[in-house]
């Protein structure tokens, strides 16, 4: 299982989070999750509250000033 990858940098809200939302909608059984990868710091809040809507979890790690990556991967039920 590998996980797809999303490059929302440069881009300002609300697109991030429309964008890792349809890339969600698009992921299979076979895909571990979706990393996000942002430079804008609202994405921090509105991409995990709508993975949890989908049913993921969000773990959110500074990779550089600013940039993040956010995992986002399917609850365990």
């Amino acid at each position: 299982m590998s996980f797809k990858q999303l490059d929302v940098r440069g881009e300002i809200c609300p697109y991030p989070m429309m964008k890792a939302v349809q890339a969600l909608k698009k992921l299979t059984p076979a895909d571990a999750g979706l990393e996000v990868i942002t430079d804008h710091a609202p994405a921090l809040e509105t991409i995990p509250t709508q993975a949890a809507r989908l049913g993921y979890s969000a773990v959110i790690v500074e990779t550089g000033a600013p940039e993040w990556k956010i995992t986002l991967t399917r609850k365990s039920e």
